[in-house]
């Protein structure tokens, strides 16, 4: 019998090595796995690549875990937003690499790994700082750059509803990155909402099928 539910937070991020790339849900407060957050705090692992929109708020949740040092370098596209106070720190310190990606090219390239594909060509960031060190085409006289598929090996997602098959639901703008990392990633980590009974969820509604998600948390705030 399929069941990727899970009886705790520690259980569900068990497993998470030191040095791991984690893609993590959330734009902003929206669809951020806070309490996933707070539970690989409590486990331990060091040395994380942190793949998110933004570069956390105050000092809980994703900023907590780089306030404890546990984040080596985050990928992200707004990495100074309204309460990013943990990451200025930091980065003012050199204790934080930080890769910038604009947001689009971002999600582009977690599709990518998604489907197996080998990068692709974008005229973003042509002639900028941006381009360093990538490769760059010419394709009907108009200038483009490579970017390559960002893999995770574990992505840390919040979701509305699951079943024990791991089908889940968003609630409105929740969703943003969520399904797209959990077929981009190794490992899939889910919080969700509530878990539901199997058939309850229709078909026709389902976002992210469970063959892409592993583990699945029930956490009701």
């Amino acid at each position: 019998m399929i069941d990727k539910r899970v009886k705790s937070l520690a259980e569900a991020v068990a497993g998470i090595k030191d040095g791991a790339l984690v893609l993590t849900g959330g734009f902003g407060g929206a669809g951020s796995p806070e309490a996933l957050y707070g539970a690989l705090l409590e486990q331990g692992a060091k040395d994380l690549v942190i793949v998110n929109n933004n570069a956390g708020t105050g000092r809980i949740g994703l900023a907590g875990l780089m306030d404890a040092g546990r984040v080596r370098k985050i990928i992200c596209s707004y990495p100074r937003s309204a309460g990013s106070v943990v990451f200025e720190e930091l980065y003012r310190e050199n204790k934080i690499e930080l890769e910038l990606v604009p947001q689009g090219i971002l999600s582009e390239r977690m599709r990518c790994a998604a489907a197996g594909l080998g990068g692709f060509y974008s005229p973003v960031g042509v002639g900028t700082r941006l381009a360093d060190g990538k490769e760059e085409r010419e394709i009907d006289g108009r200038r483009y750059v490579l970017e390559k598929p960002l893999h995770g090996d574990v992505a840390l997602l919040k979701a509305d509803l699951g079943d024990r098959w791991g089908n889940l639901t968003f609630r409105k703008s929740a969703r943003n990155f969520n399904p797209t990392m959990a077929q981009a990633a190794a490992l899939s980590i889910v919080q969700v909402r509530r878990f539901v009974e199997l058939g309850e969820i229709d078909p026709e509604h389902i976002i992210t099928p469970g063959i892409f998600v592993d583990r699945l948390v029930e956490v009701s705030v």
